[in-house]
């Protein structure tokens, strides 16, 4: 298929906000593809190449753009096999070849093409077509159930095979999808709530936990090979051999946990977050020592355990890892939920998640059965611009720009990012320098003070409310906002959203 088939359904896409629009634009799109190009259509249409980023930056795009091509020619074949040999691409010569790659590209691309292209290049796709969009067009193009289709998504983490095999596969083989130990699947998530009190409105009996200040891991174990993935599903085994040792000395030959890992101070006391996350980078240190620690279980020796109550998945884990579950209290009382925030707080977390008892592990999903409870507002926005900032901090990208999620539309594009307000405040000065060089590197377009990014970076800020403002489309301006940290574990459809943040207005 013509990648100008592909173009033309991400502006029709763009240009609604009605989702039922949205999939049957994309379901007539996916009905017409080639077997081979389903997998890197639906990852183009989210802005995410099944190679990952290539290393092509704003100013590599623009000196590769020239001239249009007058009529369309480019397969999406072809566009998939840039990102082959642009991640092919390394060692002496490879910025000259890189360019010579997209140059040939982009003169044989139009107009259309070539603003798509330079868009999946730097990930920054605004077409709506989020995960929950496609994976409805999915079921509609191929005529399966749609729960089915994002079970099998979500289990498989993998949103483009998911698509080639309910479109070129029966529907056996796609109920079939399942848990695969060793296959990362998508982590479930938690909702929000102001105090434990309110959370356990939500969920009734429920099991209250410590909410560690530290990194979301998910590690798969058979017999003695063992792989630890991040929140984004990035394998991270070799960079966390602790981990790796308390998983192997568990009495199982197969299971799959979900859980934290942080670094420890002498005292037993949550180290910085940032300390935990250099462990996490391509040239992390082996002096700070990570201790895991779980709070579920999703399969255990042949036992998939995603549908049973929370409670039996509680049983399990105290069987197998009683020394690194979660402290937590199973409770109906709020007294007791209060109680167990006000400990977690003293041991030096962040708060408490308040978990359903009865509810089953929703992959991928942000409901009501998880309800987080944090004391200080923290939200994870996503960077839309940095301003240069000025006396010693001239040099610098230094006041960011700060984007809330918008799924549905309600306030601008359905997936969109609605700017809530700014901040440099947090910033240490070797923050400072990594997001300078990090803007820089995704940058979209410049004015004279500000550097645009593609919203792809994730930081949690910490506020101490909202207030009502009409300068910003969402109706709030963050009130106080300071940069905690920036989040590389998380991926920006995880950001909190402008109506969770609109719900402080309320508090």
């Amino acid at each position: 298929m013509l990648l100008d088939d592909l173009v033309t359904t991400a502006a029709t896409v763009s240009s609604t906000r009605s989702r039922l629009a949205k999939v049957d634009a994309l379901a007539h799109l996916l009905r017409r593809l080639d077997a081979a190009d389903i997998a890197p259509a639906v990852g183009f249409l989210v802005g995410k190449a099944r190679q990952g980023r290539v290393g092509v930056g704003w100013r590599g795009i623009s000196g590769a753009t020239g001239e249009p091509a007058a009529e369309p020619t480019l397969t999406i074949a072809e566009f998939d096999a840039l990102f082959d040999r642009l991640a092919a691409t390394t060692g002496t010569g490879s910025d000259a070849e890189r360019t010579r790659v997209l140059r040939d590209l982009f003169s044989r691309a139009t107009a259309g093409e070539q603003d798509f292209i330079g868009r999946v290049l730097l990930g920054d796709v605004r077409t709506g077509a989020l995960e929950g969009v496609l994976m409805d067009a999915v079921a509609a193009a191929s005529d399966r159930a749609g729960d089915v289709v994002r079970r099998a998504a979500m289990l498989s983490g993998d949103l483009g095979e998911t698509a080639r095999l309910a479109l070129t596969g029966t529907a056996e083989e796609l109920a079939a999808v399942g848990l695969v130990v060793g296959r990362p699947v998508l982590p479930m998530l938690a909702a929000s709530a102001p105090t434990p009190t309110d959370a356990l409105g939500i969920t009734a009996e429920a099991s209250v936990e410590y909410k560690l200040d530290g990194a979301r891991i998910q590690v798969h174990r058979s017999g003695d090979d063992v792989r630890i993935f991040t929140r984004t599903l990035a394998d991270v085994t070799h960079r966390l051999p602790e981990v790796v040792d308390v998983v192997r000395a568990m009495p199982v030959r197969d299971v799959i946990l979900d859980g934290e890992t942080l670094s420890l101070d002498e005292d037993g006391a949550p180290r910085p977050f940032q300390e935990t996350m250099s462990r996490f980078g391509a040239d992390a240190a082996r002096e700070t020592k990570l201790h895991p620690w779980f709070f579920d279980v999703l399969h255990v020796d042949g036992r998939d355990l995603l549908e049973e109550p929370l409670s039996a998945r509680i049983a399990e884990l105290e069987r197998i890892a009683p020394a690194h579950r979660i402290p937590g209290e199973v409770t109906a009382d709020p007294e007791v939920a209060e109680r167990v925030s006000r400990d977690a707080l003293a041991a030096g977390q962040e708060g408490v998640v308040v978990k359903a008892i009865g509810s089953s592990y929703a992959a991928g999903r942000r409901g009501s059965s998880w309800v987080k409870v944090k004391p200080v507002h923290t939200y994870d926005l996503v960077v839309l611009a940095g301003e240069w900032g000025s006396g010693r901090r001239r040099e610098w990208l230094s006041n960011i720009h700060l984007g809330a999620l918008d799924p549905d539309g309600e306030f601008g594009e359905p997936g969109g990012y609605v700017m809530v307000g700014k901040t440099f405040k947090g910033l240490t000065d070797a923050l400072l320098r990594w997001q300078t060089d990090r803007f820089q590197e995704i940058e979209v377009r410049r004015t004279a003070n500000t550097v645009w990014v593609a919203p792809v970076t994730v930081v949690e800020i910490a506020i101490d409310g909202v207030q009502r403002s009409t300068r910003y489309p969402g109706g709030i301006a963050l009130r106080f906002a300071r940069v905690k940290h920036y989040r590389d574990d998380k991926r920006p459809e995880d950001a909190d959203t402008i109506q969770a943040l609109r719900t402080l207005l309320r508090e």
